[in-house]
């Protein structure tokens, strides 16, 4: 039974975490080599409890249990005695390794070790331990206590009968978890790349400015946030990597291949809400940019973006990345999309989106726009992904 937690890196993502275990009575260390985190982390998750609290929405006994559950501390030693420890820092390889490494010499044979990376190689992590066989991947989305979904990823080596009991205690947290192939990008973030890069090579085009391209997604595909609200909301460099990592982890194929607007805007310090401005300005008195709100030219940049989405949830399916459910799943769950891809590509037709797909290709002649082999061999034989 996992009830003895340790997270490391007291960051929004490991706070996140840590909140979570301790409201469901595990016992939960944060480590955190800079005092100033710890402090920060603590202070934080007090003033969240609080507003809990205020609104209703937690009493006051569970209040000073969730903050009774958590030990912040400096000491890595402290997570010997836990049955699960999670790293959750800076997605840096070198910085992993390391502290793989060091995590495994301090714990039990037993303990379970996850990374929360959200796009770099948990076989790569785990080649730095003895025992790779006790290493997979928990990615958690955030913020941790609102988001539903996390992806179970297990590595090459991983022991599959860890599996279960990790799986179980993310239920028990009200998760719901998907597994994905240990590959760039798990499901969620390799599946999503058109979502921003699509709309990106559209905006580069001229064919619509972003404050368009955002209304047609919203109001024709029913999307919570258009890619570039949603990029903003995330951070410019936050996605600028993502999309590198996945780009240079799938030995750069070009589906992938970051926009030159994202370094761009990473460069000038254009991040987004954090940074007050990003695709728009959100400083006070700002004047929202207009949105050129024809249908037509909107159903063209709908349809574009959602086949090309279509397109990579279908290829994961192929290369077996993940299950059909899992795919459609973690859209719908992860990021909110209004259908599952693969459920969509069934209501619109097989044969539509690989012509749509088709003609994009031989327009641009560019192998991101290729159909996936599977939406190929379904075409031909008039099939669905859902009988």
């Amino acid at each position: 039974m996992i009830s003895k937690i340790s997270v490391i890196g007291a960051g929004i993502m490991g706070s996140g975490i840590a909140q979570v275990a301790a409201f469901h009575q595990c016992e939960v260390n944060i480590i955190d080599s800079l005092p100033q985190a710890l402090e920060s982390s603590k202070a934080k998750l007090q003033s969240v409890l609080n507003s809990l609290v205020e609104k209703e929405k937690l009493n006051q006994e569970k209040f000073q249990s969730i903050l009774a559950n958590i030990n912040w501390t400096s000491e890595i030693k402290e997570i010997s005695s836990s049955n699960l420890v999670i790293e959750a820092v800076f997605e840096n390889m070198e910085i992993k390794q390391k502290l793989f490494s060091q995590m495994e010499s301090v714990v039990s044979d037993e303990c379970i070790l996850a990374t929360n990376t959200s796009s770099l190689s948990v076989a790569e992590i785990a080649s730095s331990c003895t025992n790779p066989s006790h290493v997979l991947g928990i990615h958690f989305f955030n913020p941790v206590p609102l988001m539903k979904l996390v992806e179970l990823i297990p590595a090459v080596e991983t022991d599959i009968g860890i599996l279960d009991g990790v799986k179980s205690i993310l239920e028990s947290w009200g998760k719901t978890v998907v597994t994905a192939k240990d590959t760039p990008g798990f499901i969620v973030n390799r599946v999503a790349r058109p979502f921003y890069g699509e709309a990106l090579k559209i905006y580069e085009e001229g064919t619509a400015d972003f404050s368009t391209i955002d209304w047609a997604m919203k109001k024709l595909g029913g999307f919570r946030m258009g890619p570039f609200e949603l990029m903003d909301y995330i951070g410019n460099d936050v996605n600028y990597n993502a999309t590198k990592s996945v780009y240079i982890g799938s030995n750069k194929n070009s589906r992938y291949k970051p926009s030159p607007i994202q370094k761009r805007m990473v460069k000038e310090g254009l991040l987004g809400r954090k940074s007050g401005r990003g695709y728009y300005d959100y400083s006070e008195g700002a004047l929202i940019p207009y949105a050129e709100k024809n249908e037509e030219l909107g159903r063209q940049i709908f349809n574009r973006i959602l086949v090309m989405l279509i397109n990579e949830a279908a290829d994961a399916l192929n290369l077996s990345i993940a299950s059909r459910d899992d795919i459609d799943t973690a859209m719908t769950t992860g990021v909110n999309y209004p259908k599952g891809l693969l459920k969509w590509a069934d209501l619109i037709g097989i044969n539509s989106v690989f012509n749509q797909l088709e003609e994009l290709y031989t327009h641009y002649g560019d192998d991101r726009y290729k159909p996936s082999p599977l939406l190929k061999k379904m075409a031909e034989e008039n099939s669905k992904f859902y009988a």
